[in-house]
């Protein structure tokens, strides 16, 4: 039997913060130097509301493949599939070139796993191979 693939994160991680940091560094200056209404500054900080809430809150998730079940979290949800009720995931890439990944049942349904849950892509598809678990690649999905 292949040892379980488990991996771990958080809301906190130094991509996130750099971005931030960045992010609002550049507004700063706009409002600052080039005297942007204060108006259009507070709305261009709008989209960076949810990755703020992401490092206030630091909440954990993760995902954990082995002991014939595939299982992910985040935050206070949890999911857990067994293997016998798994067709083969579905890896789609789309066009921002994020990878959404879905449990595909034998009846055809598709269970998303959770994003903030899932590690880099090759490296659940190796995990999933390894456990015996079929994989299907898509890419340029819209849908």
């Amino acid at each position: 039997m292949t040892a379980p693939f488990v991996h771990q994160t958080s809301g906190r991680n130094r991509r996130t913060i750099a971005v931030l940091v960045t992010v609002y560094a550049a507004l700063a200056f706009v409002l600052v130097f080039l005297q942007a209404a204060p108006w259009i500054v507070a709305l261009l900080t709008l989209p960076t509301l949810p990755a703020l809430w992401d490092i206030a809150t630091n909440r954990p998730s993760g995902l954990r493949l082995g002991d014939g079940k595939l299982s992910w979290y985040s935050g206070k949800r949890r999911w857990e599939i067994p293997f016998d009720q798994i067709d083969h995931l579905r890896f789609d890439t789309r066009l921002d070139m994020s990878v959404r990944v879905s449990a595909v049942t034998p009846d055809r349904q598709r269970i998303r796993l959770a994003y903030d849950a899932l590690p880099h892509h090759r490296a659940l598809e190796a995990a999933a191979i390894a456990q015996g678990l079929r994989v299907e690649r898509h890419h340029f999905s819209l849908i």
